[in-house]
Protein backbone atom coordinates (compact mmCIF):
# COMPACT_ATOMS: atom_id res chain seq x y z
CA UNK A 1 0.00 0.00 0.00
CA UNK A 2 2.98 2.28 0.67
CA UNK A 3 3.89 1.64 -2.81
CA UNK A 4 1.06 2.87 -4.30
CA UNK A 5 -0.76 6.16 -4.71
CA UNK A 6 -4.06 7.17 -2.55
CA UNK A 7 -6.65 5.44 -4.78
CA UNK A 8 -10.30 4.16 -4.61
CA UNK A 9 -9.84 1.83 -1.57
CA UNK A 10 -6.69 3.50 0.33
CA UNK A 11 -5.90 7.21 2.17
CA UNK A 12 -3.18 8.48 3.85
CA UNK A 13 -3.14 10.34 7.08
CA UNK A 14 -0.47 12.09 8.70
CA UNK A 15 -2.15 11.69 12.20
CA UNK A 16 -5.35 10.40 13.95
CA UNK A 17 -6.58 14.05 14.20
CA UNK A 18 -6.52 14.42 10.72
CA UNK A 19 -9.12 11.63 9.97
CA UNK A 20 -12.56 13.38 9.54
CA UNK A 21 -16.11 11.46 9.82
CA UNK A 22 -16.80 11.96 6.04
CA UNK A 23 -13.61 10.32 5.38
CA UNK A 24 -15.20 6.94 7.49
CA UNK A 25 -18.46 7.55 5.70
CA UNK A 26 -16.61 7.89 2.16
CA UNK A 27 -14.97 4.10 2.31
CA UNK A 28 -18.29 2.70 4.38
CA UNK A 29 -20.81 3.66 0.96
CA UNK A 30 -18.20 2.32 -1.05
CA UNK A 31 -18.67 -0.70 -2.72
CA UNK A 32 -15.62 -2.36 -1.39
CA UNK A 33 -14.64 -0.13 1.58
CA UNK A 34 -11.07 0.89 2.35
CA UNK A 35 -8.02 1.31 3.95
CA UNK A 36 -6.75 4.43 6.04
CA UNK A 37 -3.20 4.91 6.91
CA UNK A 38 -2.35 7.10 9.79
CA UNK A 39 1.08 8.26 10.33
CA UNK A 40 2.01 8.18 6.70
CA UNK A 41 2.71 11.41 4.25
CA UNK A 42 2.27 11.14 0.56
CA UNK A 43 5.05 12.26 -1.36
CA UNK A 44 6.49 11.88 -4.92
CA UNK A 45 8.58 10.09 -5.90
CA UNK A 46 11.85 10.62 -8.64
CA UNK A 47 9.14 8.96 -11.50
CA UNK A 48 6.49 11.07 -10.56
CA UNK A 49 4.41 8.55 -8.83
CA UNK A 50 2.61 9.48 -5.66
CA UNK A 51 4.14 7.04 -3.02
CA UNK A 52 3.12 7.14 0.72
CA UNK A 53 5.98 7.50 3.36
CA UNK A 54 5.71 6.49 7.02
CA UNK A 55 6.25 9.50 9.24
CA UNK A 56 4.83 7.51 12.41
CA UNK A 57 1.42 9.23 14.88
CA UNK A 58 0.92 8.27 18.30
CA UNK A 59 -0.93 5.07 18.99
CA UNK A 60 -1.86 5.55 22.12
CA UNK A 61 -5.59 5.07 23.63
CA UNK A 62 -6.37 8.49 23.23
CA UNK A 63 -5.63 8.57 19.71
CA UNK A 64 -7.64 5.09 19.17
CA UNK A 65 -10.77 6.31 20.84
CA UNK A 66 -10.53 9.78 19.03
CA UNK A 67 -10.91 7.26 16.03
CA UNK A 68 -13.84 5.09 17.17
CA UNK A 69 -15.52 8.19 18.45
CA UNK A 70 -15.63 9.55 15.15
CA UNK A 71 -16.79 6.10 13.64
CA UNK A 72 -19.61 6.51 16.11
CA UNK A 73 -20.67 9.47 15.72
CA UNK A 74 -21.68 8.43 11.73
CA UNK A 75 -25.22 7.52 11.07
CA UNK A 76 -25.66 4.95 11.22
CA UNK A 77 -22.74 3.66 13.15
CA UNK A 78 -19.62 2.61 11.52
CA UNK A 79 -17.60 -0.48 12.22
CA UNK A 80 -14.11 0.20 11.89
CA UNK A 81 -10.78 -2.18 12.64
CA UNK A 82 -7.59 -0.50 14.64
CA UNK A 83 -4.49 -2.37 14.05
CA UNK A 84 -1.17 -0.54 15.37
CA UNK A 85 1.83 -1.19 12.44
CA UNK A 86 5.77 -0.80 12.01
CA UNK A 87 5.67 -0.53 16.11
CA UNK A 88 9.57 -1.30 17.06
CA UNK A 89 10.15 2.05 14.56
CA UNK A 90 7.87 4.62 13.55
CA UNK A 91 4.66 3.09 14.50
CA UNK A 92 1.51 3.86 12.64
CA UNK A 93 -2.22 3.16 12.64
CA UNK A 94 -3.85 0.92 9.74
CA UNK A 95 -7.93 1.28 10.13
CA UNK A 96 -9.90 -0.84 7.99
CA UNK A 97 -13.25 0.93 7.13
CA UNK A 98 -15.22 -1.90 5.16
CA UNK A 99 -18.31 -1.85 2.64
CA UNK A 100 -21.34 -0.53 5.04
CA UNK A 101 -24.44 -2.75 4.73
CA UNK A 102 -26.73 -0.30 6.46
CA UNK A 103 -25.59 2.34 3.17
CA UNK A 104 -26.00 5.10 2.92
CA UNK A 105 -23.29 6.17 5.73
CA UNK A 106 -23.80 10.13 6.68
CA UNK A 107 -21.45 12.40 8.77
CA UNK A 108 -22.96 13.77 12.31
CA UNK A 109 -23.77 16.99 9.81
CA UNK A 110 -25.94 14.75 7.59
CA UNK A 111 -23.50 14.92 4.60
CA UNK A 112 -23.48 11.76 2.24
CA UNK A 113 -20.13 11.08 0.26
CA UNK A 114 -18.58 8.38 -1.60
CA UNK A 115 -14.75 7.09 -2.14
CA UNK A 116 -14.29 7.60 -6.21
CA UNK A 117 -11.22 8.73 -8.43
CA UNK A 118 -8.32 8.84 -5.20
CA UNK A 119 -10.88 11.59 -3.18
CA UNK A 120 -13.80 11.94 -1.15
CA UNK A 121 -16.93 13.17 -3.17
CA UNK A 122 -21.01 13.65 -2.32
CA UNK A 123 -23.47 11.49 -3.51
CA UNK A 124 -25.53 12.67 -6.46
CA UNK A 125 -29.19 12.57 -6.04
CA UNK A 126 -29.97 9.63 -8.06
CA UNK A 127 -26.71 7.35 -6.23
CA UNK A 128 -28.60 8.38 -3.06
CA UNK A 129 -32.33 7.36 -4.23
CA UNK A 130 -30.66 3.87 -5.74
CA UNK A 131 -28.89 2.91 -2.36
CA UNK A 132 -31.71 3.53 -0.58
CA UNK A 133 -33.98 1.66 -3.12
CA UNK A 134 -31.26 -1.25 -2.88
CA UNK A 135 -31.50 -1.33 0.93
CA UNK A 136 -35.39 -1.46 0.98
CA UNK A 137 -35.19 -3.76 -1.62
CA UNK A 138 -33.10 -6.22 0.63
CA UNK A 139 -35.22 -5.96 3.85
CA UNK A 140 -38.38 -6.27 2.00
CA UNK A 141 -36.44 -9.71 0.29
CA UNK A 142 -35.48 -10.79 3.62
CA UNK A 143 -39.22 -10.11 4.88
CA UNK A 144 -40.56 -11.70 2.22
CA UNK A 145 -38.85 -15.01 2.85
CA UNK A 146 -39.12 -15.06 6.08
CA UNK A 147 -42.90 -14.35 5.76
CA UNK A 148 -42.60 -17.26 3.20
CA UNK A 149 -40.83 -19.58 5.37
CA UNK A 150 -43.93 -19.22 8.04
CA UNK A 151 -46.73 -19.43 5.87
CA UNK A 152 -44.84 -22.73 4.46
CA UNK A 153 -44.67 -24.46 7.89
CA UNK A 154 -47.98 -22.93 8.69
CA UNK A 155 -49.41 -24.85 5.38
CA UNK A 156 -47.45 -27.48 6.28
CA UNK A 157 -48.99 -27.93 9.41
CA UNK A 158 -52.89 -27.28 8.18
CA UNK A 159 -51.92 -30.07 5.69
CA UNK A 160 -50.43 -32.32 7.99
CA UNK A 161 -53.49 -32.03 10.47
CA UNK A 162 -55.97 -32.41 7.28
CA UNK A 163 -54.40 -35.36 6.82
CA UNK A 164 -54.94 -36.77 10.22
CA UNK A 165 -58.02 -35.58 10.52
CA UNK A 166 -59.04 -37.32 7.10
CA UNK A 167 -58.01 -40.69 8.04
CA UNK A 168 -59.82 -40.16 11.38
CA UNK A 169 -62.60 -39.45 9.65
CA UNK A 170 -62.14 -42.41 7.30
CA UNK A 171 -61.75 -44.57 9.82
CA UNK A 172 -64.98 -43.60 11.68
CA UNK A 173 -66.90 -44.27 8.55
CA UNK A 174 -65.50 -47.62 8.04
CA UNK A 175 -66.68 -48.72 11.18
CA UNK A 176 -70.18 -47.00 10.88
CA UNK A 177 -69.83 -49.10 7.83
CA UNK A 178 -69.53 -52.57 9.42
CA UNK A 179 -71.83 -51.51 11.56
CA UNK A 180 -74.74 -50.39 9.36
CA UNK A 181 -73.70 -54.14 7.54
CA UNK A 182 -73.99 -55.85 10.49
CA UNK A 183 -77.07 -53.97 11.90
CA UNK A 184 -78.92 -54.65 8.05
CA UNK A 185 -78.24 -58.47 8.39
CA UNK A 186 -79.97 -58.46 11.68
CA UNK A 187 -82.99 -56.50 10.42
CA UNK A 188 -82.77 -58.81 7.52
CA UNK A 189 -82.71 -61.86 9.55
CA UNK A 190 -85.12 -60.78 11.83
CA UNK A 191 -87.38 -59.95 9.46
CA UNK A 192 -87.43 -62.75 7.93
CA UNK A 193 -88.00 -64.41 10.92
CA UNK A 194 -91.10 -62.50 11.77
CA UNK A 195 -92.28 -63.32 8.70
CA UNK A 196 -91.98 -66.96 8.91
CA UNK A 197 -93.58 -66.86 12.52
CA UNK A 198 -96.31 -64.78 11.41
CA UNK A 199 -97.38 -67.01 8.21
CA UNK A 200 -97.05 -69.91 10.79
CA UNK A 201 -99.58 -67.92 13.23
CA UNK A 202 -102.01 -66.95 10.22
CA UNK A 203 -101.85 -70.47 9.23
CA UNK A 204 -102.74 -71.90 12.72
CA UNK A 205 -105.65 -69.10 13.23
CA UNK A 206 -107.17 -69.99 9.78
CA UNK A 207 -107.16 -73.62 11.28
CA UNK A 208 -108.75 -72.38 14.15
CA UNK A 209 -111.30 -70.33 12.22
CA UNK A 210 -112.51 -73.58 10.56
CA UNK A 211 -112.50 -75.12 14.02
CA UNK A 212 -114.82 -72.09 14.74
CA UNK A 213 -116.92 -72.27 12.31
CA UNK A 214 -117.83 -76.11 12.78
CA UNK A 215 -118.20 -75.11 16.28
CA UNK A 216 -120.95 -72.39 15.59
CA UNK A 217 -122.62 -74.88 12.74
CA UNK A 218 -122.61 -77.53 15.75
CA UNK A 219 -123.97 -74.77 18.11
CA UNK A 220 -126.69 -73.75 15.71
CA UNK A 221 -128.23 -77.08 15.16
CA UNK A 222 -128.43 -77.71 18.69
CA UNK A 223 -130.23 -74.60 19.26
CA UNK A 224 -127.36 -73.41 21.77
CA UNK A 225 -129.13 -69.92 23.90
CA UNK A 226 -128.93 -66.67 22.39
CA UNK A 227 -126.04 -65.80 25.40
CA UNK A 228 -124.21 -67.91 24.07
CA UNK A 229 -124.48 -67.08 20.17
CA UNK A 230 -123.25 -63.41 21.41
CA UNK A 231 -120.03 -64.98 22.92
CA UNK A 232 -119.63 -66.75 20.06
CA UNK A 233 -119.84 -63.52 17.89
CA UNK A 234 -117.68 -61.54 19.95
CA UNK A 235 -115.25 -64.62 19.85
CA UNK A 236 -114.87 -64.53 15.86
CA UNK A 237 -114.96 -60.96 15.76
CA UNK A 238 -111.78 -60.73 17.71
CA UNK A 239 -110.56 -63.35 15.95
CA UNK A 240 -110.91 -61.45 12.26
CA UNK A 241 -109.42 -58.40 14.06
CA UNK A 242 -105.84 -60.77 14.90
CA UNK A 243 -105.91 -61.64 11.69
CA UNK A 244 -105.93 -58.71 10.02
CA UNK A 245 -102.92 -57.35 12.22
CA UNK A 246 -101.07 -61.19 11.20
CA UNK A 247 -101.93 -60.46 7.36
CA UNK A 248 -100.32 -56.38 8.05
CA UNK A 249 -97.35 -57.66 9.44
CA UNK A 250 -96.74 -60.84 7.06
CA UNK A 251 -96.84 -58.80 4.06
Amino acid sequence: MLATAEADNLDFKRDASGVKSIDLVAFANAEHGGTILIGVDEYTSKDGLQRGKVVGCSVDDNARLMLINKATDCSPNIDVQIYIENLKAKPIFRVEVPSGRLKPYASPRGMYSIRADGRNRALFPEELLLIFMDREGDKFLSRFRHAVAELEAQVGGINQSLSGDIMAVADHIHDLDDQLQRTLGRLQGLTDSTKKRSRNLLQTLKDSQDSLDKLERFLLEDSFTHQRDERLISLEHKVDQLLTIIRENAE
